[in-house]
């Protein structure tokens, strides 16, 4: 039987991997998921509530435009509406950026290790990957980055703070990478964690938005507002890309379930701050009792930590998923284990103290 054809270059891209929750066992009847990054509180009672009500509609198309929740989030960080685009999480939404600035021929730059979806998307947009390594303290190489900016670099891609690795890009090296890099080249800030940075020389992307006609601030809805499973985030960008990017979004490609969620959260605003203070509180706890252990790890200021255990990152997650807990191995790299309930945490670190012995 005859199949249709399917692009080639296909065949090279690797397949996201996901995390996966651990599998429980008679040691360990009770397991948690700390491989990807998810919030583990449960959404507020109000978000509930909207969802609740929303979904009594679905035999209706969503709001194509995502037009509440464009002017709430406009409202909010005071940027003009028909600069802010919704998609199904900030990662539906980088898939269009890159597909309306890149093509065959053309480069992405970005740090490595980084966002494992990175490279995913910009081969499926047929352009060329372009991985910059990090420094050894797991950090952005801004000078290196700025160096690999060729005539055919049609966006940088920031990650602040930087997953897996955690450390976020300052002020200072956002601005030194800014003025290397030619104004037709879009640069995007993905501050998919920012509501957890505490670091008061972390880089401010939006800050930046304001002042250059090639930013792009990318954030989502699914890690500290809790609503990974609905898939919505937006970016903050100018003219002609948010219009390219209206013009080649997937028709409503944003549930009116999502849209409702997200609004609500806005305006629960008090409710969930205090949960982002209660993740950072237990992150800090866990990045101390690390620390005092004997462990040096990159300063994190997202809601994981990074193990850069190179090639013992299978034997330690290893160790950890007997434990009760699924963390997110990188093979020959690293480990990455999200910051989750208490419970979850104290798991952690008991595993971290028995492997350093």
């Amino acid at each position: 039987m005859p199949y249709a054809r399917v692009r080639p270059d296909l065949e090279a891209i690797p397949s996201y991997r996901p995390g996966r929750p651990a599998e429980p066992s008679a040691d360990s009847p009770r397991t948690f998921k700390c491989s990807s990054n998810e919030n583990p509180f449960p959404p507020l009672p109000g978000v509930l509530d909207a969802i609740t009500t929303a979904a009594a509609e679905v035999n209706r198309y969503p709001d194509l435009a995502c037009t509440a929740i464009t002017s709430a989030v406009a409202d909010r960080l005071d940027v003009p509406f028909e600069h802010v685009v919704f998609g199904p999480g900030s990662v539906g939404v980088l898939q269009q950026l890159v597909t309306c600035v890149a093509g065959p021929g053309d480069e992405v730059v970005f740090a490595w290790r980084s966002f494992e979806a990175y490279p995913i998307i910009t081969r499926v947009a047929g352009a060329t990957p372009v991985a910059v390594p990090l420094t050894p303290d797991a950090r952005h190489d801004i000078d290196a980055m700025a160096a690999a900016v060729t005539e055919r670099t049609r966006m940088v891609l920031v990650c602040s703070p930087n997953n897996p690795t955690g450390p976020v890009v300052s002020a200072a090296e956002l601005r030194r990478l800014l003025d290397a890099v030619p104004p037709d080249v879009l640069v995007v800030v993905d501050e998919a964690y920012g509501e957890l940075v505490r670091d008061p020389r972390a880089a401010d992307g939006l800050g930046e938005y304001r002042q250059c006609a090639n930013v792009a601030v990318l954030r989502t809805f699914s890690k500290t507002y809790g609503l990974a499973g609905l898939r919505i985030g937006y970016v903050v960008v100018h003219e002609p890309v948010a219009t390219a990017l209206r013009t080649t979004s997937i028709p409503f490609g944003v549930s009116s379930i999502a849209q409702a969620a997200a609004l609500e959260s806005l305006r629960e605003g008090d409710a969930l701050l205090a949960r982002v203070d209660a993740l950072v509180a237990e992150r800090e706890r866990v990045v101390d009792e690390l620390a005092r252990q004997g462990w040096s790890l990159p300063e994190t200021q997202a809601n994981f930590v990074w193990f850069p255990l190179g090639e013992r990152a299978a034997d330690f997650a290893r160790a950890c998923e007997t434990a009760g807990i699924s963390v997110r191995p990188f093979a020959g790299e690293g480990v990455r284990v999200t910051i989750a309930e208490p419970e979850a945490n104290d798991i952690l670190l008991e595993v971290s103290r028995t492997w350093r012995g």
